[in-house]
């Protein structure tokens, strides 16, 4: 999980970005303008920051340039815009930022720039020498030659995996269709809230169903949304 800093004044793109990368699993700040998004970065110390070039305050290129001046651009940008020309996204890019999407913003391309943005940063920080928090926070274990006591220790303290559902199910099939028709979706949608992590964007590509129907679905089935969430990393 990671902290994503998103900087658009269009309220819509705020949220919708929000809701994506939340089900992504990553932790999401908002900021509406250039003064939210420098208190922000101040504050949270994100490890991505989506950054919007048309703002009335101050635009996403002059706030770019003043972090890489003062020394804080110690994360990767990605700048987005529906306006911009090439010679802006070459001058963005100049200045220190790792990508630049173009508005409206595809969710395959959001999703691989994201991606590739937070991968440079994990490489960048391990370059650095700052060791990364395990998966589940749990430390990870140095096999040593000092014997096998050590080993069994550390292998005790992971924890077991939930492996979630499984793909093959059996349903009740002695009572009225509409029932047992409920407790196929049901189990449909649960097993792949659990292959896609919790990832309600990924269920959407996966079950062909649009996001906003989606939602009414699961909540009329009675489906646990949290459940298979992604866990902090």
């Amino acid at each position: 999980m990671a902290n994503i800093l998103v900087v658009d004044d269009e309220l819509g793109i705020r949220d919708l970005l929000f809701e994506i990368l939340n089900d992504e699993g990553h932790n999401v700040e908002l900021a509406e303008n250039a003064a939210e998004a420098r208190a922000a970065r101040q504050r949270a110390r994100p490890d991505l920051v989506l950054l919007d070039i048309w703002m009335p305050d101050t635009d996403g290129v002059t706030l770019l340039k003043e972090w890489s001046t003062a020394g804080l651009l110690s994360m990767p940008v990605i700048m987005m815009s529906g306006h911009a020309t090439i010679d802006t996204a070459v001058d963005a890019t100049r200045i220190g930022a790792f990508a630049f999407l173009e508005k409206p913003i595809t969710l395959q391309k959001l999703l691989k720039a994201v991606e590739q943005g937070l991968a440079r940063e994990s490489a960048r920080r391990a370059a650095a020498g700052v060791v990364p928090t395990p998966v589940g926070g749990h430390q990870a274990a140095a096999i040593t030659t000092t014997g096998d006591s050590l080993l069994m220790a550390s292998l005790a303290s992971v924890p077991v995996p939930d492996v979630g559902p499984q793909s093959t199910q059996s349903f009740d099939l002695d009572r009225p269709l509409r029932d047992a028709r409920d407790g196929f979706e049901k189990a449909y949608f649960e097993f792949h809230l659990a292959m896609e992590n919790g990832s309600m964007t990924r269920v959407a590509e996966k079950t062909g169903l649009e996001r906003t129907h989606l939602y009414r679905k699961l909540k009329q089935l009675g489906v646990d949304l949290s459940r298979g969430r992604r866990s902090a990393v």
